[in-house]
């Protein structure tokens, strides 16, 4: 085989890699929304949902942080990891572990990426000076038209608590999307945030949540719900699919890679039925159409 071919099939091979990557990146986030709302209907508190989910991948990623000097943070900052662990960290979880007390499964995983994609387009015109295109503008606007049948299903059949569900996974979807703007301002990777975030999780989140809420939750679950929840939300959700995407970037380019995360609501109503037996409503059906049409502008 000459250079010529070597170089195409090599090409070949990395698209298929970078797309497999992005895909497995998609279904890990969409594995944890569905284990999430499985723990909050049996009985974890959304604090101990929070704990396994950012414990056990702080305490993977630690020697990032060590390597890097824990005295600043890996070089990020105490006041900048507080800030990005506020948002993306503990508390962000606990307000979408919350609305799933309230809402469906296929509200919270449609509902949280939307308005983090929405948000983020409107903040980034807003504080990063970017214009918005013609195509974005149509995907917001489309993802508003999908949010908006969430609403609506919320009011007529859910009720005011319903309500209140979607609003928190719109918030948490916010504070994302802030999160992903700060990366970008302050030019901090991802790995690197969610290691200092870890840290942060190890050192200040544990034992807070020992001294104020305690254990009693946890070790009221079987042993194989804890570890459940171990395995999906502290590695499956919390650290490979951060690889996996970064890998993604490295080999299709930032923008093709951008339309993975559009793949979570359909993974997480799949995963949801296949696992937990959900079966989504049609009005959740036309939304999360709706809102995935959206994304594919949006992210163009």
């Amino acid at each position: 085989m000459d250079d010529k071919n070597q170089s195409a099939a090599a090409r070949s091979s990395g698209v298929l890699i970078g797309a497999l990557c992005g895909i497995a990146s998609a279904l890990a986030w969409a594995a944890g929304f569905v284990a999430a709302k499985h723990g909050v209907a049996i009985g974890f508190s959304p604090a101990d949902l929070a704990l396994h989910r950012f414990l056990w991948s702080g305490l993977l990623l630690m020697p990032l942080v060590l390597r890097d000097g824990i005295g600043d943070l890996g070089g990020i900052g105490w006041k900048r990891g507080l800030t990005m662990s506020v948002l993306s960290g503990p508390p962000q979880a606990m307000i979408a572990y919350t609305g799933f007390m309230l809402v469906p499964l296929g509200h919270g995983t449609t509902i949280q990426p939307a308005c983090a994609a929405l948000s983020g387009l409107i903040l980034a015109t807003l504080l990063l000076g970017e214009r918005p295109t013609v195509t974005r503008v149509i995907g917001g606007t489309t993802i508003i038209a999908g949010l908006l049948v969430f609403g609506a299903e919320s009011i007529a059949t859910i009720g005011s608590h319903g309500v209140g569900g979607d609003l928190l996974f719109a918030t948490a979807g916010l504070f994302w999307a802030i999160f992903g703007v700060l990366l970008r301002y302050w030019l901090v990777s991802g790995t690197r945030a969610v290691a200092a975030v870890g840290a942060l999780s190890v050192l200040v989140f544990a034992p807070l949540h020992a001294w104020l809420i305690g254990y009693d939750g946890i070790l009221r679950m079987s042993l194989a719900e804890n570890l459940l929840q171990v395995v999906v939300q502290g590695l499956i959700a919390g650290v490979l699919p951060i690889f996996l995407f970064a890998r993604a970037v490295i080999l299709l380019g930032a923008g093709r890679a951008a339309t993975f995360p559009a793949l979570v609501p359909g993974f997480s109503l799949v995963i949801g039925y296949l696992a937990l037996g959900v079966v989504p409503s049609i009005a959740q059906v036309v939304g999360l159409v709706i809102v995935v049409i959206g994304f594919r502008f949006a992210l163009r």
